[in-house]
């Protein structure tokens, strides 16, 4: 089936622009960038612009990060028809830079038809990742019992489809036995879409087996979220979304900057180290200053 099919189709809303955006998250050791380099070779052969914002922790003492994403996708870093953009995440929840929001609507409007979004890890906090995109992916290792206990319930509850990583060689048992477990596992989970219901597939990325199938579920979803008008909805609830995300941020800007608070915050602190005072009631007495100086 041809890439272009689901993408040529007329959608029901103009502001969908032809575009994709799929998120992906998985626990460390899943293989996020090596599959994001075979599926982004997979698409730009069809003729297909695909940009990946990839983002990686911050150190939480010096503030940096290594952004080696373009260093484990090298034959993906040369394609002219990719894009990749890494960038810190510079303490934000979720591992989703602030700006990545923005990022995903400069690369539309660039004409990269696929925007994959890679987050760091797994944790409630990667709910931020399924907010921006179409399409949220889980990426685990064909691994079990306590090995996947770091898998939060409440994300996989979020995924769309589970692709299941490293699906050869002698891991193809234990790949097939984690397929079985999580379509069981599926059936009791409360839906999020009307109609659609989360799939589960085993890929390899090192053989490229399977792409091609997970490529055909990525289809059935978009035909039948375009189809049912659910993408849209999606859509239109994510802006708002974003909007009251800058808004907290810039408020909590301003508010940590705001002199009143300045003047007092360090006192506070120290006494909230000692347990002179509570937490809270330091929170109270800035936000008290806060207001009053502001009204």
């Amino acid at each position: 089936m041809l890439l272009t099919k689901v993408l040529k189709r007329p959608r029901t809303n103009p502001d969908l622009k032809n575009t994709f955006r799929i998120g992906l998250s998985g626990p460390p050791g899943a293989g996020k960038s090596t599959f994001i380099e075979r599926f982004g070779k997979f698409l730009t052969s069809q003729g297909q612009k695909v940009a990946v914002l990839a983002v990686d922790p911050s150190s939480s003492t010096t503030g940096g990060s290594l952004l080696g994403d373009k260093t484990r996708m090298p034959e993906l870093s040369c394609d002219m028809n990719a894009y990749i953009r890494p960038s810190p995440t510079s303490g934000n929840l979720g591992g989703v830079a602030r700006s990545t929001n923005e990022a995903i609507v400069l690369c539309e409007g660039a004409g990269y038809n696929y925007i994959l979004v890679e987050t760091v890890g797994v944790g409630q906090s990667e709910y931020a990742v399924a907010d921006m995109v179409d399409m949220f992916c889980l990426l685990i290792p064909p691994a079990g019992g306590d090995e996947l206990q770091g898998i939060k319930k409440g994300i996989v509850e979020m995924a769309d489809v589970i692709v299941i990583n490293k699906s050869d060689g002698d891991l193809m048992p234990a790949a097939r036995r984690i397929q079985t477990e999580y379509s069981s596992a599926l059936r009791l989970l409360r839906l999020r879409s009307k109609t659609w219901r989360p799939k589960v597939t085993r890929i390899s990325s090192k053989t490229g087996d399977g792409i091609t199938q997970l490529w055909d579920i990525m289809e059935d979803y978009l035909e039948v979220m375009t189809t049912s008008g659910e993408l849209v909805h999606k859509r239109e609830k994510q802006r708002t979304i974003w909007m009251w995300n800058q808004i907290k941020d810039n408020i909590l800007h301003l508010f940590q900057q705001h002199p009143a608070v300045r003047a007092k915050y360090s006192s506070l602190e120290e006494k909230v180290l000692s347990g002179v005072i509570t937490p809270g009631f330091a929170a109270d007495v800035l936000l008290k200053e806060f207001s009053r100086v502001e009204s």
